[in-house]
């Protein structure tokens, strides 16, 4: 591989991507075992694709923030490196896909010009902080929650705590009781609160997630004060990366930490670990994220439209005023998500004169421009209208959410993202009054993980297979009743019934005429589902499952011509767990060296925890040489005692339980600092010569 060229000014993000370089290369060199190195790209935002000998990149925006400046640069980026698309993700990401391994350091180089990472958007880390889109202009919220996203960003990224946990954990900041961001699907979900004394705050919701278990998170506090956020979080983290399930990964969120333990038990521990954190109070900086700079108004003539109903509906269904006085937002919706990067270029310059330098990429895959004049509507619609996407109905029934399924994933099952299209095609020419109607959602993924969301979807499809004598067909597991009722208070859709894929269609126009034959006037769709029940829907449902009279063409996968055969590989999107003792001594003393260096620029919390993972992968690397594989790093705590201390097998001076805990139970003094990393540096020599002696035995 050729080796990359940087200019850039940060040096921190420079010495991560030349350790990138290096680590591909020693991968390349067969220095570094393919699990580990695995584990390794994730964190960086690197996802092998379905595709082998090609990557998924995930460009990391903090609450769904770019400028007309970024957009363009992962367009050029797109092109040079990737498949001369833009793809929209349900976490405010944008992808791009089929890149080479070894261009990956110098396309990480060329986006840090631009201040842009793939740094943490992948792998067992906090991923993207997620904020409502509308966040800073949303006419309903207390405060803009857009500087707390950036702040959390900002506190997580390379933060020791948070860099090789049981699995992934999703922060989410909604800008009011319309909960925008799901804060009722997420491992911790926020909405802005104001007290009776004019103090800002949150209502905390711990512990949700969607995937094959959809969990809807728990109330943990009514209000916490704004410098409380960070440190609360982090203790939220710290607990989750010592009891998290590293084995399973099926059981590996915080979701199952809290079933496991309990939530009450879960938010004394996170209580407990107060002592250690880096700081007590964190005060958030409500100027971190520039207030864009406002257009000066279009002086122009009369705008004629060409479709004056079309122009209505999408007044109607893709605007709206801003908290802001003559200002409007402006949704745009994508299907699919995807965006060709030439018509990503001719966007951008047709919307520059008209709209604020601040786009945000929304959950449901679309984007929203903000501070559009009343008077430069007409003009807007016209320039999108040129470009295909003034489409009305966004975040409506016709607006279908999905992820990139079996096109690019190694865990899709069926296709997603030609349905979607299908789908809302339906919508339109066949039930065009739903274009009016945001009660209702459509979600799609291409397997039960639910990157597609269809956890807390209305009406879900998820990809899936059946089986018809000896022939495999695709189908899709539908599910309804999901989604989000407002202010941290949610629902999971319920699994209804599975049915061939190329039914997905007809599933849809008997959900949807029966909704409009037996709904009440005004009725939401959740009361309807309620009043009816699920019984009703599987009834309603079950002719569309008889595999007696299947058609040739259902064998053959939306969007394909081949007959339909399954092919899952195997999933990276939360890492996998490393059992080789030399890779965990490796680790030992990698994570020694970022102690000692931590340690010298007065970073002593970061130093106290990197000698903490010092202690726990030391001591796990012993106890895989007795076939002892412990999920959890309180297990491996109270192995290690069991196996080695009580029986004397290892020498140390009390347990070592009580010697690694001392984290939780001292501030992160400089003296505390010094002698925990002595003790944990300790611990490592023994382990070595212990290991030597097994090895020679």
């Amino acid at each position: 591989m050729q080796s990359f060229r940087t200019e850039l000014e940060n040096p921190v993000v420079e010495k991560d991507i030349i350790n990138l370089e290096k680590q591909i290369r020693a991968f390349r060199e067969g220095k570094i075992h393919d699990e580990k190195f695995r584990s390794l790209r994730l964190a960086r935002g690197i996802y092998g694709q379905r595709q082998p000998g090609v990557q998924m990149v995930r460009i990391k925006l903090p609450f769904g923030k770019v400028t007309f400046k970024q957009l363009l640069r992962i367009a050029d980026i797109s092109d040079e490196y990737a498949s001369h698309n833009l793809h929209l993700t349900t976490r405010q990401d944008i992808q791009i896909h089929f890149v080479s391994l070894d261009r990956t350091p110098q396309l990480w180089a060329e986006l840090e010009q631009d201040d842009i990472t793939i740094r943490e958007a992948c792998g067992n880390t906090v991923r993207n902080v997620t904020a409502s889109p509308a966040a800073g202009i949303d006419p309903r919220e207390p405060f803009d929650v857009s500087p707390y996203a950036h702040a959390a960003f900002e506190f997580f990224l390379r933060n020791p705590i948070c860099q090789d946990m049981a699995r992934k954990f999703k922060i989410a900041f909604s800008s009011g009781v319309d909960d925008t961001a799901f804060a009722y699907a997420n491992d911790v979900g926020l909405i802005p609160k104001i007290n009776d004394k004019g103090e800002r705050g949150f209502k905390v919701y711990l512990g949700g997630g969607l995937g094959a278990q959809p969990f809807i998170a728990a109330l943990v506090e009514e209000f916490l004060p704004e410098d409380q956020l960070m440190p609360y979080i982090e203790s939220v983290i710290r607990v989750f990366d010592r009891y998290g399930e590293r084995n399973n990964r099926n059981k590996a969120r915080l979701k199952y930490v809290i079933q496991r333990l309990g939530l009450d038990e879960v938010v004394r521990l996170a209580k407990e670990e107060r002592i250690a954190n880096k700081v007590k109070s964190y005060p958030i900086n409500r100027n971190a994220v520039d207030e864009p700079t406002i257009p000066e108004p279009v002086i122009s003539t009369e705008i004629k439209i060409t479709d004056p109903l079309h122009y209505e509906q999408w007044l109607i269904t893709n605007t709206f005023e801003q908290k802001q006085k003559g200002f409007f937002g402006v949704y745009i919706k994508v299907t699919m998500g995807d965006i060709h990067t030439d018509k990503a270029r001719k966007f951008v310059e047709a919307i520059r004169p008209y709209v604020a330098d601040e786009i945000r990429v929304t959950q449901n895959q679309g984007l929203l421009l903000k501070y559009a004049r009343k008077e430069a509507l007409p003009a807007i619609y016209n320039v999108l209208a040129e470009l295909g996407m003034a489409a009305p109905g966004f975040d409506s029934v016709a607006d279908v959410v999905t992820c990139p399924g079996t096109d690019t994933c190694n865990l899709g099952i069926s296709n997603s993202m030609t349905l979607s299209k299908v789908l809302e095609d339906l919508v339109y020419e066949e039930y065009e009054e739903f274009v009016y109607n945001r009660d209702i959602k459509i979600k799609i993924s291409g397997c039960m993980n639910s990157c597609g969301q269809h956890g807390l979807a209305h009406i879900g499809f998820h990809g899936s297979s059946l089986k018809a004598g000896l022939k495999v067909l695709p189908s899709v597991q539908v599910l309804l009743g999901g989604g989000t009722v407002g202010d941290g208070v949610g629902r999971a859709a319920e699994k209804i019934i599975k049915v061939p894929a190329k039914r997905a269609t007809d599933v849809l126009r008997k959900v949807l005429d029966d909704y409009k034959a037996n709904s009440s006037e005004g009725e939401t769709y959740h009361n309807y589902y309620d009043r009816q029940g699920k019984d009703y829907f599987y009834q309603l449902l079950k002719p569309l499952a008889d595999l007696t009279n299947l058609r040739d063409d259902e064998f053959v996968d939306w969007g394909h011509e081949e007959t339909y055969a399954t092919a899952i590989g195997v999933g990276e999107c939360a890492g996998v767990v490393i059992d080789l003792v030399a890779t965990l001594l490796y680790e030992c003393d990698e994570k020694k060296g970022w102690a000692e260096e931590s340690f010298r620029n007065g970073a002593y919390a970061d130093a106290i925890y990197h000698a903490y993972n010092v202690f726990i992968s030391g001591a796990k690397s012993l106890l895989l040489d007795k076939n002892i594989n412990v999920g959890t790093q309180t297990g491996i705590m109270k192995e290690f005692d069991a196996q080695y201390i009580d029986k004397g097998e290892f020498a140390w001076n009390g347990t070592f339980t009580d010697s690694v805990l001392e984290i939780n139970k001292r501030e992160p003094s400089e003296e505390f600092a010094r002698a925990y990393m002595a003790s944990a540096f300790e611990f490592l020599e023994a382990v070595k010569t212990k290991r030597e002696a097994l090895v020679q035995s």
